[in-house]
C-alpha cells in the first residue's frame, strides 16, 4: 500500500469510530425531544450550540475542563447527535433557535451565557434575540453571519433535496463519505490538528450518518434568509456580544463575518486570534473560557 493509501485509510476510519460520547438526557418540546448533556453545577449557566458536522461533544471536549465551576448545557442541535428532526421544514436558524429556546424554558433555566460555534453561532443569536432577559452574554466562535455561496451548499445541499436528498444522501455515505468526511473534519481545524482527545472519544459515526449529512443539506439551503433576518435585527441586540476568529480559518472569513456582526451590535466587539483555524474552541480553550467568564462573573 501506497504512503498516500494508507493516509486515506486511516482517515477514512473516522467514519465509523462511534467514540465515547457524553451520555444525553432528553427534554420535550414542540417537534419533539432535544438531546443534551448537562454537566457540573452552581448558578452560573453556560448553553453551548455546536456547528456543522458536530454534535454536543465536540464544544464539551474542547471546553468541559475550562467552565469547571459552571453548569453546563451542551445541545445537539435538531437533526445532529441524538437531537431528532421531523422534516425538512424544522432546519434553518430560526427554527432551530426556537426549539433549543423551549428546551431552556423547560430545563426552568433563568439567565446563562450562550455560546455558539460555527453554524451554531447564527443559532445562539437567535435565542438571545428570541429571549434577551435570559442571556448574562453572548460568545460566538467564527460564527456564520452572512449569506454567501459556501462548500456546503454545493456538497451536501442535493442531499437535502425534497424526495431525492434521502437517496442520494445513501448513495453517498458509501461511495463518498468514507474518504470525504475524514478529510473535512481534518481540514476544520487546520493549520493545528485534530487533538488526540477528539480523534478518540468524539462520535464521528453520529457526525457522519446519512441522516446528519442530510441534515447538513437542509441547514446549507434554508440559511440565507434567516442570516439577512438576523443581519437587521443586530443593530437592536442589547445583548453583550463578544466574537472570536482565527486567522486562519479556512471555513469563515472572520474579518467579513464576525468582525462585521460585532461592529453592528451596540454591545459587541470582535478578537481575532492570531494563527488559528475554525476550530478556536480547541486551539484556544483558555481564551473562549476567559470571555464566557467576563459575562459569568458574580
Amino acid at each position: 500500500m501506497t504512503p498516500q493509501a494508507a493516509a486515506v485509510g486511516v482517515a477514512g476510519g473516522l467514519l465509523s469510530r462511534h467514540g465515547r460520547p457524553y451520555a444525553r438526557r432528553f427534554v420535550e418540546v414542540d417537534g419533539g425531544p432535544i438531546a443534551y448533556v448537562e454537566l457540573g453545577g452552581g448558578e452560573r449557566v453556560v448553553v453551548l450550540v455546536h456547528g456543522v458536522l458536530t454534535a454536543a461533544d465536540d464544544m464539551l471536549l474542547a471546553l468541559a475542563h475550562a467552565l469547571v465551576d459552571c453548569r453546563i448545557i451542551a445541545f445537539d442541535r435538531p437533526g445532529f447527535g441524538q437531537s431528532p428532526r421531523r422534516t425538512a421544514a424544522d432546519s434553518g436558524v430560526l427554527r432551530q433557535a426556537r426549539r433549543l429556546t423551549q428546551a431552556l424554558d423547560r430545563l426552568d433555566v433563568a439567565s446563562a451565557v450562550l455560546v455558539g460555534h460555527s453554524f451554531g453561532g447564527p443559532v445562539a443569536l437567535a435565542m438571545a434575540m428570541a429571549a434577551p432577559d435570559r442571556v448574562a452574554g453572548l460568545v460566538l466562535l467564527a460564527p456564520l453571519v452572512m449569506p454567501e455561496p459556501r462548500l456546503e451548499q454545493l456538497v451536501f445541499g442535493p442531499r437535502g433535496l425534497p424526495v431525492l436528498g434521502g437517496w442520494i444522501s445513501g448513495w453517498s455515505h458509501q461511495a463518498v463519505d468514507k474518504a470525504l468526511l475524514p478529510l473535512l473534519w481534518r481540514a476544520m481545524f487546520l493549520p493545528q490538528s485534530m487533538p488526540a482527545r477528539v480523534e478518540d472519544a468524539f462520535p464521528f459515526s453520529w457526525a457522519g450518518d446519512p441522516g446528519a449529512t442530510r441534515r447538513v443539506g437542509e441547514d446549507s439551503l434554508s440559511v440565507g434568509p434567516d442570516l439577512l433576518a438576523l443581519l437587521a435585527r443586530a443593530p437592536m441586540l442589547q445583548t453583550r456580544l463578544h466574537v472570536l476568529g482565527g486567522s486562519a480559518d479556512l471555513v469563515v472569513n472572520n474579518l467579513l463575518h464576525g468582525q462585521m456582526l460585532a461592529a453592528l451590535a451596540p454591545n459587541g466587539q470582535f478578537s481575532l486570534v492570531t494563527g488559528v483555524g475554525h476550530m478556536i474552541h480547541h486551539a484556544r480553550p483558555g481564551a473562549v473560557a476567559a470571555a464566557i467568564e467576563a459575562y459569568t462573573a458574580p
